[in-house]
């Protein structure tokens, strides 16, 4: 007796199942889910931040990283760039209705990490104290 459930298989009809390895869509998935995407497009939900904003509010991300997160976003129709005539130049980023409405269960995703975050941490020193005992997990 089979356990669990079946993804159906991918097919050449659709083109656009994610479940298919010639989707496009497989690059959208990928610039919504990497680490530095899906933190940036979370955090301009509260409204439009500069630059150096956000590098403060993702903490750990780099100058070069949050710019080529912020070029790919922006070409994807995820973000919007709108630098102000001053001097220097002020740019802020803000999230298009697209962006918006992707970002929404993005951060239900991190909402879900931050409530079970330490249940996936005992389960990981479980795992790992079975597997040093020599007691292969399941």
């Amino acid at each position: 007796m089979e356990v669990g459930s079946q993804v159906n298989s991918p097919t050449i009809d659709d083109p656009c199942d994610v479940f298919n390895r010639d989707c496009p869509g497989r690059v959208v998935l990928n610039h919504l889910t990497s680490r530095w995407g899906l933190l940036v497009l979370v955090a301009l939900q509260d409204g439009p931040l500069r630059f150096y904003e956000l590098r403060t509010l993702v903490d750990g991300v780099s100058e070069k990283m949050l710019s080529q997160t912020l070029r790919t976003l922006t070409r994807d129709g995820l973000l919007t760039r709108v630098v102000a005539p001053t001097a220097p130049p002020s740019v802020t980023y803000a999230l298009t209705p697209l962006g918006a409405d992707a970002a929404e269960p993005l951060r239900q995703i991190l909402q879900w990490v931050r409530g079970n975050a330490a249940t996936v941490f005992r389960s990981q020193g479980d795992y790992d104290r079975l597997e040093e005992a020599g007691s292969p997990p399941e």
